[in-house]
């Protein structure tokens, strides 16, 4: 594989309102996966993120538990960092939304789109709270759908039809905070006029930098003329304010995507390099963000990069949305699982496993069947994975736990290992994760067979020398099955690496046959240590009654 361009990844910024659960998880281990395999393979890779931290939520939480915004957030952000490390999930950098760094670039950009005049300011009308005294953002008021009749509706969409609306529209408003009626109050606001960028747009997404599936979505959106945007909120708010205006705030969806490219500065500056060579130079950005979130990320945030000329995204990678046993999670059944409850009843890296073993490129939604999440497990990793290190290092032991002189690279079984090698590159690369799992656990079965049918403890009664060629086989084969398991279950490999006492295992070893069959020929390893153990039923039990609310 030739060395390509710097890549440059993010996934989609966790609101500073509440805690990591396992729906959030799946977004943040697809994208760990991708990131670990670009770097086991030797590329210059960074992945950054930050705490979402704006907006009227964060506010309103902050006032409900009598702390500033910045106590909430710092709370917050120290959550997630500690439940991201828990799932093995590694940032090269995470910052919040709310720092100099993402202000700097704030006023930058609207600066450079104020310059080419795609912004203009209009008085609109909108719900304004006399008792809390604060305009009403759309997710703050609710009331009866203007379609179909559901009550306890949000202000711009309707949970129940599906139907999207301006928050004009609905029936019996009510503010969600207080539950008084509000009236509705006049006042300037600030909009970015996305259809100056319609053409470009256009032609970025005929590109293909995105999937099928969103392409024909956006299509749809771009038949018409694209509505402009509003930039701006109204005090109180916490926010960045909006320069040389009064009481005027930016909206949180404005700044928090720049909160990617603040987080970029912020490691640059400590780590001495140039962040315009990164956003501004020949770098493959890409985005992972769910498919809840596909307008702003694929038309609002390239748009401003266009007028603000930043690179644009090489590929915007969006995921469905997370289902338990086929249902949406749910606090009152126990599916509703926060990360931290999680990694109290269940290995972390396990979760990785599973949700690899379902993520394509497909936008479709990922179902966690904990029936068939217990049984992958215990199947795959524990009797297909686990299984075979435990025997062959055990048999080894009786031998002084040293392998053989020479590990003979034409054995059919590591042949088998070696030529699998581009194929499940490709699927890394292309975020086929489900595909490369499905291949390398089939490695491992046919592994399972080979030692099966050597019998290595019947051989070593007889021909210890003979034994001792087998189980090296084995475990050469099984240390490049472990390159390949790598980026989804990183904790468990370094179990493996310890044991081998071989270093730190890299793509390099795969595509050089010779480089690992050279450190493992003649080599003693470590005594065998527990990698990993199956997953009981009351585990699960226990998980969804803690869960429960």
């Amino acid at each position: 594989m030739s060395q390509a361009k710097t890549i440059l990844v993010t996934s989609a910024l966790p609101y500073a309102n509440g805690p990591i659960h396992i729906g959030h998880l799946l977004e943040y281990i697809q994208t760990d996966i991708f990131v670990r395999y670009q770097k086991l393979r030797g590329q210059t890779c960074y992945y950054f993120c930050a705490d979402d931290a704006h907006g009227t939520p964060i506010m309103i939480s902050a006032r409900n538990a009598n702390i500033s915004c910045e106590e909430l957030i710092k709370k917050y952000s120290e959550e997630h960092q500690r439940d991201f490390r828990t799932f093995s999930v590694a940032f090269d950098n995470y910052t919040s939304t709310h720092s100099p760094e993402n202000q700097e670039l704030v006023y930058h950009i609207y600066d450079e789109l104020k310059k080419k005049n795609n912004i203009d300011s209009r008085v609109i009308e909108q719900f304004y709270c006399e008792r809390d005294t604060m305009f009403l953002p759309d997710r703050f008021i609710r009331g009866q759908c203007p379609r179909c009749q559901a009550e306890d509706q949000y202000g711009d969409v309707c949970e129940s039809c599906g139907a999207t609306y301006h928050a004009s529209e609905i029936k019996n408003p009510a503010c969600s905070i207080c539950g008084q009626k509000p009236v509705i109050k006049r006042s300037n606001h600030f909009f970015f006029r996305l259809n100056d960028y319609k053409k470009e747009l256009i032609s970025w997404i005929e590109e293909g930098h995105v999937q099928v599936e969103v392409k024909n979505k956006l299509q749809e959106w771009l038949q018409g003329e694209l509505r402009d945007w509003d930039i701006s909120r109204d005090g109180p708010y916490f926010g960045f304010p909006i320069p040389d205006e009064d009481n005027k705030y930016f909206y949180v969806w404005l700044d928090a995507p720049i909160g990617y490219m603040a987080s970029t500065i912020d490691y640059c500056r400590k780590n001495n390099l140039d962040f315009d060579k990164l956003w501004k130079g020949d770098t493959d950005i890409y985005h992972f963000i769910g498919k809840d979130i596909m307008y702003f990320h694929c038309l609002f945030w390239p748009a401003m990069l266009m007028g603000s000329g930043y690179t644009l995204p090489k590929e915007v990678c969006i995921h469905g949305f997370l289902t338990v046993d086929g249902v949406k999670m749910s606090k009152s059944r126990g599916t509703f699982i926060k990360a931290e409850v999680f990694a109290k009843h269940i290995e972390p890296e396990f979760l990785r496993y599973y949700y690899a073993s379902k993520l394509t490129r497909s936008i479709d939604d990922i179902d966690l069947s904990l029936e068939d999440f217990v049984f992958k497990i215990n199947a795959d990793i524990i009797g297909n994975f686990v299984n075979i290190f435990s025997r062959a290092t055990k048999l080894i032991s009786k031998l002084n736990n040293t392998l053989a002189d020479v590990i003979d690279s034409n054995d059919p079984i590591l042949r088998e290992f070696q030529n699998a090698n581009e194929s499940i590159a490709d699927m890394y690369a292309s975020r086929n994760f489900s595909g490369a799992i499905r291949k390398i656990m089939k490695l491992f079965s046919d592994l399972n067979k080979y030692f099966n049918d050597a019998s290595p403890w019947i051989v070593i009664k007889e021909d210890p020398e003979r034994a001792r060629q087998i189980l090296s086989t084995t475990l050469a084969a099984g240390a490049w099955g472990s390159v390949f398991l790598k980026p989804v279950i990183p904790g468990i490999i370094k179990k493996i690496e310890d044991m081998l006492d071989i270093g730190i295992l890299t793509w390099k070893d795969i595509e050089d046959d010779s480089s690992l069959l050279k450190k493992l020929s003649h080599h003693t390893i470590k005594d065998y240590v527990r990698l990993a153990d199956r997953i009981e039923l009351k585990q699960i039990d226990g998980m969804i009654e803690e869960s429960k609310e």
